[in-house]
């Protein structure tokens, strides 16, 4: 197997490592209650989903 015989600079490695970021999350407004939720799934803070209720909502108490 073959070895590297050369040190890559820092350049290379900082080249090679620029996509290394992190991507924020796609959030859309939920049309029943307008809380920020994950785009394609059940708001978890009304529990609705394309217009229909899908999800039982339960409080925690205290």
């Amino acid at each position: 197997m073959a070895n590297p015989t050369h040190r890559h600079t820092r350049t290379r490695r900082d080249k090679r490592r620029a996509n290394w970021k992190g991507q924020t999350p796609n959030l859309s407004s939920c049309p029943e209650c307008k809380e920020l939720k994950l785009s394609h799934r059940a708001c978890p803070s009304c529990g609705s989903y394309n217009g229909n209720k899908v999800l039982e909502i339960v409080e925690k108490e205290a």
